[in-house]
């Protein structure tokens, strides 16, 4: 191996900070998973209880402390679980010498870092772009004091003419992801017409909702410890008790979503909200509070998408790492809280027949119908389509007529009924 192979990419040094209220919790733990999913390694952490100082969210004291430490560590970035407004960044990098972000702009760095897609890639670049929008002038007007670490450049820009690039950038991203979601909502469309119904997989970030979906459907799509693994949403057809449906894995919730956010990745979360079935992954492997809490998240999340009114089984996952009574133990704390409880194993598919008795029973709104219809190569060619599609009971000969019995969401049933009696002048019965 030469040594440019040898070579390994350099990670940045970063100081994790939370200033927060007494009756907060810590978040720096998963403070720091997100810093090291952005690909950086942390070198210090520092915690502060008290109301926010408008000057560096921190207090004096505090700041002291954190520049002390960016020059004892070498670190190269700051990054706040808090919101910082421009004139806190910009305050803390004059003071420490290294540029300060906080918590979203944490998150738009991971999933830059995730995007494969095109689609995820423009959604990164809006979010990016409408964060910077509601900054822009104030950070314009900041870089013209003197050039801080986190706002080179800035100064070279009038602030309407900057405000105004911003604003074209942003339109522009909107048109190509407008036909991106037209596109979508076709693909959509003709997933609908195949006459399936469709289940999304939502959850935490990391609760194991590709180890699941891999689970369900047998197949391979990444799956690892880091969060945010799942940016694209993934569809596949999956066949539970001979009836099929449309199995998709989505981008993974965290607490605090920025709405900006959300509204970036619409075209990604409405897989969700047109699903006919949400299955909500949990990871129950943590302390209870942590539970409740990564819970309480993805149920406002699914509200705040506009998908409150559609049946959700909650999975809760990662039984394998707890002792059994333990988990039956959760489980009972979570009735009140967890729509439809079921406890499982995603990695070691433990549970997944109670997992797909509990969807067939939401999803139970298959009729059985029949019909006769005359044997030709097109009559036969129409019934290998209806194997494909539908839950096929019972198929009989007699003669050059056929008798098929079968299983479709009542639409669907529907629209069989019209071509056999269109089309094959063939008797159907309901």
């Amino acid at each position: 191996m030469n040594r440019k192979g040898r070579r390994q990419k350099r990670t940045m040094k970063a100081i994790i900070v939370q200033r927060r209220k007494r009756t907060e919790p810590s978040t720096l733990e998963e403070l720091k998973s997100l810093a090291e999913a952005a690909g950086y390694t942390v070198v210090g952490q520092i915690e502060q209880v008290r109301k926010q100082d408008s000057r560096y969210q921190i207090g004096v004291g505090k700041v002291e402390e954190l520049s002390k430490l960016v020059k004892e560590t070498g670190a190269e970035k700051i990054i706040f679980d808090n919101q910082l407004k421009p004139v806190q960044a910009y305050n803390l990098a004059k003071a420490t010498g290294v540029e300060a972000i906080d918590r979203f702009q944490l998150i738009l760095e991971i999933f830059a870092r995730r995007a494969t897609t095109t689609e995820a890639k423009l959604q990164i670049q809006l979010a990016k772009l409408q964060y910077e929008l509601t900054h822009a002038k104030e950070k314009v007007r900041l870089a013209r004091k003197e050039e801080q670490p986190g706002f080179m450049g800035l100064g070279a820009y009038e602030v309407d003419v900057y405000y105004e690039t911003v604003k074209r950038q942003v339109h522009s991203i909107k048109e190509k992801l407008k036909k991106i979601r037209e596109r979508r909502f076709l693909h959509r469309k003709r997933r609908t017409e195949l006459g399936f119904s469709s289940i999304s997989l939502a959850g935490y970030t990391n609760a194991g909702k590709s180890s699941l979906f891999n689970a369900l459907t047998e197949e391979e799509v990444p799956v690892n410890d880091a969060l945010f693994t799942t940016l694209s949403t993934t569809t596949r057809l999956v066949r539970i008790s001979n009836k099929k449906f449309l199995l998709t894995d989505t981008v993974g919730f965290i607490d605090r979503l920025p709405l900006t956010l959300i509204e970036a990745f619409h075209s990604t979360l409405e897989e969700t909200i047109y699903s006919d079935l949400i299955i909500l992954v949990v990871d129950i492997s943590e302390t209870l509070d942590v539970i409740k809490k990564k819970l309480s998240c993805c149920l406002e999340t699914i509200e705040r998408i506009g998908a409150s009114g559609i049946p959700i089984i909650t999975a809760l996952n990662k039984i394998d790492l707890l002792p059994e009574n333990e988990a039956y133990t959760v489980l009972e704390k979570l009735k009140d809280i967890a729509p439809n409880p079921i406890l499982i194993s995603a990695l070691h598919k433990i549970n997944l027949e109670k997992l797909k008795t509990e969807i067939l029973k939401k999803l139970a709104k298959y009729v059985k119908a029949s019909f006769k219809i005359p044997l030709t190569s097109k009559s036969m060619s129409f019934i290998s389509w209806l194997f494909d599609r539908t839950d096929v009971k019972r198929i009989e000969y007699n003669g050059k007529i056929a008798h098929i019995t079968f299983e479709a969401v009542p639409w669907f049933a529907e629209k069989i009924r019209k071509q056999v009696e269109n089309e094959f002048h063939g008797e159907f019965e309901k």
